[in-house]
């Protein structure tokens, strides 16, 4: 069976015409993508206030043309921004997002979950218990609109962020308790600088599907090192992640789930992927 791969729009080509980036998705073959309007499409202007229904519909037709199937529509915020006033603009820019994907059919709107800081900084004020609640005060402002839409919220997890680890995932999840939040798995981002031991990181893996296995609908994939405690991204097989845990779990538990590469290319992709079948036939 084959994997159901995709890549990150923006890692495909440069930020440009909508039209054209659709279209140089389809001629590379890349027919599933994460797009993150800002970061690819250069013609539109995307800042909330600027929805209406008949250009998302617009933006479907041209997803359709192509071929193109939308597994995430990335609106990546800071729900944990400690001012007020910006916190209250990312979470309206998500909500505005969620319109979008209801009309263009994408999967979900995924966000991680920030860091409790306004410049973004990494602060282990962001594993607080203040930072968790605001989380959750954002979310739940962002999850009562992804209810009444109809539209599923992805959430990812990350080692430096308020959702730091599978276990604090596992809480969010029972205490946001909507069937509209699924996750984004991404488990390079889970891997803490003491975990990058093989058995320490199939342990942090296995942890995510034993506690909400039942909600993992995408997955990135990618590679890394550390350099002290900064991660630092590489090309799949290039780093230290072992991936025959995650695609054993694949195998077994997430028939067809979408497998998104990051910072892929478009000159990369297939040998990417084909990199990734071998481990996934092989398990």
């Amino acid at each position: 069976m084959k994997l159901n791969t995709g890549m990150r729009c923006h890692d495909l080509c440069e930020k440009m015409e909508m039209e054209k980036v659709f279209q140089l998705a389809k001629e590379n073959g890349v027919h599933q993508i994460q797009l993150a309007f800002a970061k690819s499409i250069s013609n539109y202007d995307f800042t909330t206030g600027h929805y209406n229904p008949g250009f998302a519909r617009y933006i479907k037709e041209q997803l359709d043309k192509n071929e193109i199937h939308v597994a995430v529509l990335g609106c990546y915020i800071n729900p944990t921004n400690p001012v007020e006033e910006l916190r209250k603009k990312e979470v309206s820019r998500f909500i505005e997002h969620l319109k979008y994907a209801r009309i263009i059919g994408a999967d979900m709107v995924g966000t991680e979950t920030g860091r409790l800081s306004s410049d973004f900084r990494v602060t282990p004020e962001t594993y607080s218990e203040d930072g968790y609640q605001l989380l959750l005060k954002s979310m739940r402002e962002i999850v009562s609109a992804a209810e009444k839409l109809g539209v599923i919220v992805g959430v990812e997890g990350v080692f430096d962020h308020t959702l730091y680890s599978p276990a604090r995932m596992k809480r969010f999840l029972d205490d946001i308790d909507s069937p509209n939040v699924e996750v984004i798995l991404d488990s390079v981002n889970l891997i803490h600088p003491d975990e990058v031991a093989p058995e320490a990181q199939e342990r942090v893996v296995r942890q995510a599907f034993e506690y909400y296995g039942d909600r993992i609908s995408a997955l990135h994939v990618k590679d890394f090192v550390f350099d002290g405690q900064n991660q630092l991204f590489r090309h799949v097989g290039e780093g230290l992640f072992c991936y025959e845990p995650l695609m054993q779990l694949i195998k077994e538990k997430k028939t067809h789930i979408p497998v998104l590469l990051e910072n892929s290319s478009r000159e990369r992709f297939h040998s990417d992927v084909a990199f990734l079948q071998e481990i996934y036939d092989r398990v």
